[in-house]
Order: C-alpha cells, then sequence, then structure tokens
C-alpha cells in the first residue's frame, strides 16, 4: 500500500485554480510525490479522471482516491503533471505564484545579491518551488526562460507579478526549450515580454570586475550566474601562473585569473561572437595579459598537447556534454577526452579546474572519470574541492535532479 500523508484530506472545491481533472497513480507509485517530488511522468500515471486541456489544473491522487498534490496539466510530454501544492486547501492562482516570486525575490535579498549593479538569478525552477520557471537578473533587466507549456501559458501574469517585485526597464523571454518541455505546437519565440531590450550590452560588476552581458543573443539567458562563486575559488589558485581558459564562453574564469595576477591567460571559444565579448571584457577591465582566440577547444587542446606548451592552470567549462541517461556513456568519454588533454598540458604542481553541467552525468561519475584520467596519464590528481553552483541556485531536498553543476579545483602533481 501506498505511504500516506499527515493530512490525508480529500480534494476540495476551490474558488481561483479550480482543479479540472484528477490524476489518479498507479499503485505504489505516490511515495515520491508525499516527498514533495514536483515531477509526475506518464509511466506512474494509471488514469485521468476529467478532461484536462493543457496547462489546467490538476489533482494528483492515489489509486485508492486519497490527495497526494496539486499541479498543472501537460498532455505534450512525458512529464505529465508539475507540482506546486500538496495542500487541498492551496488554489493555483495569481496569489500563490506572487507568494513564490516574493520569496524567491527575498532570499536573493538574503544573499545581498541585489545590488543594481550586479547580476543574479532570481528563480531557480525546482529551487524555488517554481518548476519550469527561470528568471535572471541582468542590472536593471530580467531574462525569463520557461520550459514548462504551463509556465508559458501564465508567462504573461507572472511577468506582471516580477516587474511589481523587481525594479526594471525590461524582461525578456529567452531559450524555451520545446523538446524537453513538451512545448509542441506554442510559438514562443524569443521577445520583449514588457518594456524594452536594451540598446546593446548590459554591463554588470562581478568579484571587482565589469561584464557586458549580451541578452539578446547570448547563451542561456546570456551568462553563466551559476559559476561566479566558482570562478572566484579558482583565480586563487592564478596568480603568477600561465593560465588556459577553454570553452572561455565570454571570459568568466579568463578574467578572474587574469585579475588575480595570472602572468598570462589564453582563452579560447569555438564562437566568435562569445570570443568577441571575451575580448571586449578583457578590454574592458584593463586586463592586457588575457588573449583571447576562436578555435575549436577540442582540436586546440589537442594542438597544445602536442606542442611544448605548458600551462600552471588549465579550466574546462565545456557545454553540456549529455542531456540524457541514454548519453551519458559518450558525454563521460568526452570528458574523459578533454581532461587527458588538460592534464598533459599542466606543469608538475599545476591547478586543473575542470566542470560538467550535464544533469545526467553525477558527481560520483564525473569523479571516477578524472580516476581514469589519472590512471591512464600517470599522475596523482588531488582533489582540493568539489563544487556546485552558486547560492542563487538552490536545489530542492526533494528534486536533487536540479543538481547539475560540479566543479572540481584539483592539483597534479
Amino acid at each position: 500500500m501506498d505511504p500516506l500523508p499527515a493530512d490525508d484530506a480529500q480534494p476540495t472545491t476551490l474558488v481561483g485554480g479550480l482543479p479540472a481533472a484528477t490524476v489518479v497513480l498507479k499503485p505504489k507509485r505516490a511515495r515520491p510525490f508525499f516527498g514533495r517530488h514536483p515531477w509526475v511522468l506518464d509511466s506512474a500515471i494509471g488514469r485521468v479522471d476529467g478532461e484536462p486541456a493543457a496547462g489546467d489544473v490538476v489533482d494528483l491522487a492515489t489509486h485508492e482516491g486519497r490527495f497526494v498534490g496539486r499541479g498543472l496539466f501537460n498532455p505534450h510530454s512525458r512529464l505529465r503533471v508539475r507540482l506546486y501544492a500538496f495542500d487541498p486547501a492551496v488554489p493555483l492562482d495569481d496569489a500563490l505564484w506572487r507568494s513564490r516570486l516574493e520569496s524567491a525575490v527575498a532570499l536573493r535579498h538574503r544573499l545581498s545579491l541585489d545590488k543594481p549593479a550586479g547580476a543574479a538569478r532570481l528563480v531557480n525552477s525546482e529551487g524555488d518551488d517554481l518548476s519550469g520557471l527561470v528568471v535572471d537578473r541582468y542590472g536593471e533587466w530580467l531574462c525569463v526562460q520557461v520550459t514548462a507549456l504551463a509556465m508559458a501559458a501564465r508567462l504573461e501574469s507572472l511577468c506582471e507579478i516580477l516587474a511589481s517585485l523587481v525594479p526594471t526597464r525590461g524582461i525578456l523571454l529567452r531559450g524555451a526549450e520545446r523538446g524537453l518541455a513538451g512545448l509542441e505546437g506554442l510559438h514562443l519565440p524569443d521577445r520583449v515580454v514588457r518594456g524594452r531590450a536594451p540598446d546593446g550590452p548590459v554591463f554588470v560588476e562581478e568579484g571587482g570586475l565589469r561584464y557586458g552581458i549580451d541578452l539578446t543573443e547570448g547563451q542561456k539567458t546570456g551568462f553563466y550566474l551559476d559559476q561566479r562563486d566558482n570562478r572566484t575559488a579558482a583565480a586563487r589558485h592564478a596568480g603568477g601562473r600561465r593560465v588556459l581558459d577553454m570553452f572561455c564562453y565570454s571570459g568568466g574564469f579568463g578574467l578572474s585569473a587574469a585579475a588575480a595576477g595570472a602572468q598570462a591567460v589564453l582563452a579560447v571559444d569555438s564562437s566568435a561572437r562569445a570570443t568577441a565579448l571575451a575580448t571586449a571584457n578583457a578590454q574592458l577591465n584593463g586586463l592586457s595579459t588575457m588573449t583571447v582566440e576562436t578555435a575549436d577547444a577540442f582540436e586546440h587542446l589537442a594542438t597544445l598537447a602536442g606542442s611544448a606548451a605548458r600551462y600552471g592552470m588549465v579550466v574546462l567549462d565545456p557545454p553540456k556534454f549529455a542531456r540524457s541517461r541514454a548519453t551519458v556513456a559518450d558525454a563521460l568519454r568526452a570528458y574523459h577526452r578533454i581532461n587527458r588533454l588538460a592534464v598533459d598540458l599542466l606543469e608538475p604542481g599545476g591547478t586543473l579546474v575542470t566542470c560538467s553541467c550535464s544533469g545526467a552525468v553525477g558527481r560520483e561519475e564525473f569523479l571516477t572519470m578524472l580516476s581514469g584520467v589519472a590512471q591512464q596519464a600517470r599522475r596523482t590528481i588531488q582533489l582540493l574541492e568539489v563544487r556546485g553552483a552558486a547560492a542563487d541556485h538552490p536545489v530542492s531536498a526533494s528534486c536533487l535532479d536540479g543538481e547539475y553543476l560540479t566543479c572540481v579545483i584539483a592539483r597534479v602533481p
């Protein structure tokens, strides 16, 4: 029998956020949702009582009819229901969304990440009990990413609430992930939702450096805010060294290393747009010790490893190599290859900073990959720090799937 929640009250009739149907679980499938996991896959569902449309509010019940939670329905996705409340008296209405957004904004204030000239993640999907919604703030602009059909359907009202909570000159919609979110048939191009778009790059401050952020064409919502603390931690190892920053994007790790007194920094990315931004950021901060090149990172690593070039620190911050468990084996081979080349490029006692943003690749798997690199290279890899995302990217203990970033700082004797 499924475990019962402390309060086994039945669903109630609500005013606003009214459930259009009841999604009934298969026997013995309720435990994760009593633990407040927000994702209900189609494989866990026995039947649907009613005819909910995409984005409708539904109640989730055990096969015995006991209330489990309340969520939003998506018939186009394997992730059939996203849960947002676990009290039958709580409607999924604007009052709930406002409460959740107020809580998220208050956390960033507590973290002192609401400075006008700075940047921060204001909403981190499941980590802020707003599954399918990501909001980043860059100075006076907000960038919103939706990864759920139900959030897309509520976009206008969510942005209206955001605008009332955070001073902003514009709110931009960026990078909807249609395939993963089941947004089929929904036309959701990047656009300005409220206010206006910036005329050019938006300049923000981080760790004493200024960065120009391209909010309309950049990757993700414009910048890798999750690596904020990792850039600072890595820079502590850069003083007096030659540093190689691979997959540099707009130059975050390389700029931090140069500002920390690196002898020289070579930053490499395959995107000409990214390297132009990294070059501009180096010039903006007067960091003449940083050189930026446009090249395929895999090929460039192999070329450097075959030369006499050696570095005191190598940073690897590649894009996501695995989007699902089906591609993890290929991803681990790619991680092994670049880390093997990086170790060959390190002088004795050098520092390896290596990252994975592939949520499908577990932290233990990533560390096991590094063990294989050490064995093949016949060099010790001393793990100094194993880090995750910055604090404005909280992870729900009920949904550890939200923990995706691994950043390892290691010494290689």
